[in-house]
């Protein structure tokens, strides 16, 4: 591993942690030795880089530090691609084309040694799937999970019994070979799935919905976390 790197990787150990982070922990992740290590954090600290802290003890890093947007690892760099890959085969337009775009500008700011790792990348993702068409606009279905507003459904169900509902958006979720949007449902007063291509109309209202979006989607995960703990307690032999 390259100084540089070893470097930029001290610093991502320290963000991630929000305790103080030995030498000795350091070193064996990094695969180097302590002595490495503390000269490492002095060059940073020499780079007025905010690292607190002592040997035997731990460092941190304070609050407030940021490191430039595209100071990637070789890793790093396969990992952004392949997620920004599968977008664009599987994502909605507007998604799609913000995932090809975000390809141009790592590839653009990289340097040249880790160029390949976008244009021939090792890491692929399957092609894209071949879906109906969506009900709605799932780009503004984003933009209304964000801004925590409410949206009318059109829904017809896999028997063909057709629906009105209200519901309050929390996710568009990639199941299989289908899109679908979750949300609060006001007619059933619980998370329901819609599948994309079985919405059939839908209205965007202005008006927002009680909770706060990062509240509403603790709380479908937190259903969904239970539910997974269910099944699989019901599994156990």
């Amino acid at each position: 591993m390259r100084r540089a790197e070893r470097l930029f990787q001290i610093v991502q150990i320290l963000r991630r942690s929000s305790k103080p982070v030995t030498a000795e922990t350091m070193a064996a992740e990094l695969e180097t030795s302590k002595r490495s290590v503390y000269r490492d954090i002095a060059a940073l600290i020499g780079q007025r880089v905010p690292v607190r802290g002592e040997a035997g003890i731990g460092y941190v890093l304070e609050g407030g530090f940021d490191l430039p947007p595209l100071m990637l690892t070789e890793d790093e760099t396969e990992a952004a691609v392949l997620g920004a890959q599968w977008v664009a085969g599987h994502g909605d337009p507007a998604l799609a084309r913000a995932a090809r775009d975000l390809i141009a500008k790592i590839a653009a700011v990289l340097p040249e040694d880790l160029r390949p790792l976008v244009e021939s990348a090792g890491a692929r993702t399957a092609p894209g799937w071949k879906i109906p068409p969506d009900g709605f606009d799932v780009a503004m279905a984003r933009a209304w999970i964000r801004a925590g507003r409410k949206i009318v459904l059109d829904y017809r169900d896999g028997e063909g019994r057709e629906s009105r509902r209200t519901i309050w958006p929390v996710a568009i979720g990639y199941m299989e070979a289908r899109r679908v949007l979750v949300g609060w449902c006001e007619l059933r007063r619980d998370f329901r799935d819609f599948r994309a291509d079985r919405v059939t109309a839908a209205e965007f209202l202005d008006e927002r919905y009680p909770d706060r979006p990062a509240a509403l989607r603790a709380r479908w995960l937190r259903q969904l976390r239970d539910r997974y703990d269910d099944d699989a307690a019901r599994d156990e032999p």
